[in-house]
């Protein structure tokens, strides 16, 4: 028995873009900013941190007495600066994007992100424009939804 009107149901992503305003580009850029402090606080721990553990190896034993000791604290000063790098090369990412961000025209579109849909699919539809669907934001309100919904 065939069905009358048969269709899939299926997944697609949604390109979300925003329209530049002094609102989102204020938002976006205290979002950077919370997280390069976040960094920061990072950094400021790792020394000390760092520095415990050497001081307890050291009350094990002097390194020059103990090589294993003395492996043990170079390896944590090894991992302190791969820590170090690690956050600093991602601070200076968000630095780059704050710096994109402030250099932003109102007005302007940019991609913000995706979301995921279902969309039903029919005999005769035209898949590649079902799939291509984006949504724009202005302030968080939806200003338009484009495509082949």
């Amino acid at each position: 028995m065939d069905l009358p009107n048969p269709h899939l149901l299926l997944k697609r992503p949604i390109n979300i873009k925003v329209i530049v305003t002094p609102r989102w580009k204020e938002d976006v850029q205290q979002q950077l900013q919370a997280q390069i402090n976040q960094l920061d606080g990072q950094l400021q721990q790792l020394e000390p941190q760092a520095q415990r553990m050497i001081s307890e190896l050291e009350k094990q034993g002097p390194g020059a007495v103990n090589p294993a000791i003395a492996q043990q604290i170079s390896n944590i000063q090894l991992q302190l600066n791969q820590k170090k790098t690690e956050i600093l090369e991602r601070k200076n990412q968000i630095l780059q994007e704050l710096q994109k961000v402030q250099l932003l025209s109102d007005g302007q579109e940019v991609p913000q992100g995706q979301i995921e849909s279902f969309f039903r699919l029919e005999k005769g539809d035209n898949f590649v424009s079902k799939l291509q669907v984006e949504i724009v934001l202005k302030d968080g309100i939806v200003e338009e939804i484009r495509g082949d919904v």
